[in-house]
């Protein structure tokens, strides 16, 4: 698992750098785990544009995912380990005892021909997939449930880990990637281990070009736009935006504006909030 860079020999390559796909074991998906899926494309069921600057890129073939690890007590052999377009992580495939195939997220450090299993007796290793009250503290896990039984829908991105804290009545406390500490129940699900291919973070696209096959399209600045077409636009050279503060096309805040509902419901689980994201993190140019 590394980071693979090109020779400066265009300006394309110049920046570009990509995994060494090290871990990658199988070229081809199991096709009985695998279906095509529509992509939007950021339209609605109407087809009018609702999330901009997506659309393109090359084609993909789904592969089932499985987030609920509800097959306890039976051994699964890993047999592959695979690239999966649809996420930064890796997956691998298990091949359990009674035949039965399924795609698990690729947990740092499993190699192939290892034994997974999920249950709660299931022992404390790399992998396996437990409640969170059976669960030692201080253990780092991913693919959380948040609602027993419905699968993992956090903490599963590549290099990601949360980090079990506590444990109080029927809830367990978790630190999030983000910072944030939250309570969740005690029979939810979570996968041991931190998700594998945590370089890929660090690769840099290079060129316009690579984003227009993972199907993204192009940003235009709001700057540079006329005023019938955003806030930003306007005026002679380069001028300020005028406000007192950037905001999106349609005239909302478009930095540090807090979209989350007022009175959600799990408010009362977050013990502390997540770490407020840089300006630059986000994106901070003139929407």
């Amino acid at each position: 698992m590394g980071i693979r860079s090109y020779r400066p020999l265009t300006p394309g390559t110049r920046e570009r750098t990509v995994s060494d796909f090290a871990t990658i074991t199988r070229d081809t998906p199991e096709k009985s785990l695998t279906q095509s899926v529509h992509r939007p494309k950021g339209r609605n069921n109407r087809g009018v544009i609702t999330c901009r600057h997506r659309g393109g890129g090359h084609k993909r073939l789904y592969r089932t995912i499985d987030f609920r690890r509800n097959k306890h007590d039976i051994p699964a052999k890993v047999a592959t380990i695979e690239y999966d377009p649809n996420r930064n992580a890796r997956i691998a495939l298990l091949h359990y005892q009674d035949g039965e195939k399924r795609y698990i997220l690729h947990p740092l450090n499993l190699e192939v021909g290892t034994t997974v299993i999920s249950g709660p007796d299931a022992p404390f290793e790399v992998g396996n997939a437990l409640p969170l009250h059976r669960i030692p503290l201080g253990t780092t896990v991913h693919n959380v449930e948040l609602t027993p039984g419905k699968g993992g829908q956090i903490v599963r991105a590549a290099g990601a880990a949360a980090q079990l804290v506590a444990k109080e009545g029927g809830y367990v406390t978790l630190k999030l990637p983000s910072g944030e500490v939250r309570m969740i129940l005690r029979d939810c699900y979570a996968t041991i281990g931190q998700v594998g291919n945590i370089e890929s973070r660090n690769t840099t696209m290079g060129k316009a070009g690579r984003k227009r096959w993972a199907g993204r399209r192009p940003e235009v600045r709001g700057s540079v736009m006329n005023p019938v077409d955003h806030p930003h636009g306007g005026g002679e050279g380069k001028a300020p935006i005028g406000r007192s503060g950037p905001v999106t096309p349609w005239g909302k805040p478009a930095l540090g504006y807090k979209t989350r509902k007022k009175k959600k419901a799990s408010d009362a689980l977050i013990v502390r909030r997540r770490r407020r994201a840089s300006k630059r993190g986000r994106g901070g140019r003139n929407a």
